[in-house]
């Protein structure tokens, strides 16, 4: 019959940690430890077998509770859409789908020659509206000048009509007076006459004293009358004189307007100086017409979406093809709302390719202004119908960082990014 303390030994569970600590005594007879649990090797082995779990635990934790990832990502670029903006005819397309261009590649040239002749009749009206310019800026120092030399002219016309006014007015009573004096005259030789006649039939006096008198009234008679005549001539030259006078100070007035006139000059100037603009930026839109007969890539980029061919019509605005750039590629990512707590812009991020199987260095830009919903076409009403939450999506954009082989990327391929958020 075996002792009673192996009989206990063996009906221990070999799990239980109680039973290995209770079997750690060795047999009455001395004999080899315990088997399992009870012996300390292998509970030393253990023990550091839970710590290492523990530890790993505790690492795999930090590791992870810093991180946020998604699949809900692709790749996106910027497509430039390129369109006419003038009317053409395409004779030549330089671009086919999928070809890689630079910027600046002519893709698509339309027909000049209409063009050209709208800049050459724009560079002839530019021409005739510089001459006439010319021609109005020299008028007016003319116009200033001329002006002048009138207004004094015309000051001096008026002094010499006021003169000759003066001059004219003495003549008249000069002549005045002579008719006064002849007058007289003639009275005196009229009345000697009839004296004479008198004395003459009395026999009293000599014929010849007689024909004296005659002779002498018949003289202050002439002398009255040219006196008379030539009072006349001067009342006639003192209202031409003053006829004169208003002519000579309306021509002052008319003088007078000068820098009226010397302003209305600078007007025509200043309006021909306009045209001369307006004739300039048709030349400028004539040139810049011509230069879109020649549409260029705005970027270096991939050929798509060609819809344009030599010999078609095109209208302004009419998209003939896009440029996808593979130079300024990144990536959108549409993190859960729950992820975006300690995510912010400027934070390392790796980005694993599916279509290459291999990371990207990269960093978060920024963050959306709105959920995705808010942006599509018809975002959701919540204050009406029947209310269910859903976890929402923030688009977050994500940058390659330089120095990395992007250009065998391309829109649309899918990825999965990893933000580093502590």
């Amino acid at each position: 019959m075996p002792p009673k303390a192996d009989i206990e030994a063996q009906q221990i569970p070999q799990g239980s940690v109680e039973g290995a600590t209770d079997s750690v005594e060795t047999s009455p007879q001395g004999g080899t430890p315990a088997s399992g649990l009870a012996n300390p090797r292998t509970r030393r082995f253990l023990i550091a077998f839970l710590l290492f779990l523990l530890v790993g635990g505790i690492l795999a934790w930090r590791y992870y509770a810093f991180r946020e990832t998604t699949d809900d990502a692709q790749i996106d670029g910027d497509i430039y859409a390129i369109s006419a903006r003038i009317t053409g005819h395409a004779i030549k397309v330089n671009a086919e789908n999928n070809d890689l261009v630079k910027a600046g590649t002519v893709l698509v040239e339309l027909d000049p020659r209409d063009y050209e002749v709208a800049l050459d009749h724009a560079l002839g009206d530019l021409a005739n509206a510089q001459a006439v310019a010319a021609a109005a800026s020299v008028g007016v120092p003319i116009t200033s000048v001329t002006t002048s030399s009138q207004e004094t002219a015309a000051a001096a016309d008026t002094r010499n009509a006021e003169a000759a006014i003066a001059a004219a007015e003495k003549q008249q009573q000069a002549a005045e007076a002579r008719v006064a004096e002849a007058e007289a005259n003639d009275v005196k030789a009229q009345t000697d006459l009839q004296r004479y006649a008198q004395l003459v039939a009395k026999l009293e006096i000599s014929q010849q004293q007689y024909d004296y008198a005659v002779a002498t009234a018949n003289g202050t008679a002439a002398v009255l009358r040219a006196a008379r005549a030539e009072a006349v001539a001067a009342r006639q030259e003192v209202s031409e004189a003053h006829a004169r006078l208003a002519q000579k100070q309306a021509q002052l007035r008319g003088t007078q307007t000068a820098p009226q006139q010397v302003a209305v000059s600078r007007a025509r100037a200043e309006s021909a100086q306009a045209a001369v603009q307006t004739a300039q930026a048709a030349v400028e839109q004539a040139r810049l017409n011509l230069e879109y007969t020649k549409i260029v890539a705005p970027v270096d980029g991939i050929v798509g979406q060609k819809s344009v061919e030599a010999g078609e019509n095109v209208q302004p605005g009419q998209a003939l093809m896009a440029v996808v750039p593979i130079n300024d590629l990144y990536v959108t990512a549409n993190f859960k709302e729950t992820q975006l707590k300690n995510m912010r812009p400027g934070q390392v991020a790796t980005i694993h390719v599916d279509a290459y199987n291999r990371d990207y260095r990269a960093h978060v830009l920024n963050i959306a202004g709105a959920t995705g919903e808010r942006f599509s076409l018809l975002p959701p009403e919540n204050a009406s119908g029947n209310y269910v939450k859903v976890i929402q999506r923030v688009p977050v954009k994500i940058v390659f960082d330089p120095g990395q082989n992007t250009q065998i990327l391309r829109p649309g391929m899918s990825v999965e990014p990893t933000v580093i958020t502590k």
